[in-house]
């Protein structure tokens, strides 16, 4: 199996080991799920003066900008819920662009709660997202995904069908 990981599969990682192998076959979530089109609602309106959806190979900045100099990768999330795996999303981003020789620092945005967190990557975050991007890769390699498991996510997942149908 040939793929690249991707920072989706890394926000999937945090969340649920079978999402990660689903996404990993080419099976994607419901895009007409509610929580899906919100999300990408709130990242269209919102910031709406700065530049959006920068695309790179392994998936697409929310917001790209300088500031002093520094290049921030921001990326922007209905609700900080999800602020673990949204953070190490993010750490990856920033991993990534260590790995083309650019230094950058990120910026987690949850517009409707008027948060702004800063992440940066140091040593300790780049080995658990290598870490990370080691065990998706594992995982993605198996022949059948992991068996579900019911944890706090489920309830408003896209994936929901492929595990509780």
């Amino acid at each position: 199996m040939d793929f690249n990981i991707t920072g989706t599969m890394i926000w999937y990682y945090y969340i649920c080991p079978r999402q990660v192998w689903l996404m990993s076959h080419g099976l994607e979530p419901d895009q007409d799920d509610e929580n899906i089109r919100i999300g990408r609602l709130i990242g269209k309106i919102a910031y709406e003066r700065e530049k959006k959806e920068v695309d790179i190979t392994t998936g697409k900045f929310d917001i790209l900008r300088t500031e002093k100099g520094r290049l921030v990768v921001g990326e922007i999330k209905k609700s900080s819920r999800f602020v673990e795996s949204a953070s190490k999303q993010l750490l990856f981003y920033l991993l990534q662009l260590k790995e083309m020789g650019i230094e950058a620092k990120g910026e987690l945005l949850i517009p409707e709660e008027r948060k702004k967190i800063e992440i940066n990557l140091g040593e300790k975050e780049e080995r658990e997202i290598r870490e990370a991007m080691a065990n998706i890769e594992k995982i993605a390699l198996e022949n059948f995904p992991p068996l579900p498991q019911k944890n706090k996510y489920c309830k408003n997942c896209a994936y929901a069908e492929f595990c509780w149908a």
